[in-house]
């Protein structure tokens, strides 16, 4: 399996990290030469999602990604990646993300919750983070904090709110290898 990671911005090192512990290939995606490379999933990381949208359009990769991901390829959004695949913004996925819902930096918590298809619970770093404001009845909602959504599926999209990628627990990147399998 090989894992394709978007890497213009953000905690995209920390994903590789975690796929590596799980001995999956990754490499990182930068500019369209690095797209055109064989994938079996896309990884978009937590950052600054004004900020890749800006160098996605500048690189001339959003209608590349756009068409992949609708197209069948599997992909993980977290934090600014699922505000990336929002109807606002690459529009593969039918949520609409509130962005900086739990305000600033000071606003910025971790807690521990469950969601479907895991077993116990699971850590959630939240940072500058989104929750998912709307879904539609095609989205399947995977975890709610304090009554928000904060992890969702549609087809081969898993997007969460929070960080798996900061925490040492490798139960959301084994999920999400597992539904590419």
């Amino acid at each position: 399996m090989r894992i394709a990671v978007l890497a213009q911005q953000g905690a995209f090192i920390e994903h590789e990290q975690m796929l590596g512990r799980l001995g999956v290939e990754t490499f990182e995606v930068r500019k369209p030469s690095d797209w055109n490379q064989p994938k079996d999933a896309l990884i978009i990381p937590g950052g600054e999602s004004t900020t890749m949208m800006l160098l996605l359009k500048r690189q001339q990769m959003l209608d590349p990604i756009r068409e992949a991901i609708l197209g069948g390829l599997s992909t993980m959004g977290t934090c600014a990646g699922l505000i990336l695949l929002d109807r606002n913004h690459l529009g593969t996925m039918d949520i609409l993300a509130r962005r900086n819902a739990y305000g600033r930096q000071l606003g910025s918590f971790h807690t521990f919750g469950t969601l479907k298809g895991i077993e116990g619970t699971i850590p959630m770093t939240f940072i500058r983070a989104p929750y998912i404001e709307e879904a539609g009845s095609e989205v399947s909602i995977l975890s709610e904090v304090d009554g928000k959504i904060v992890a969702a599926r549609q087809g081969k999209q898993l997007v969460t709110a929070f960080h798996p990628e900061l925490d040492d627990d490798l139960s959301l990147h084994r999920y999400f290898l597992d539904s590419i399998a």
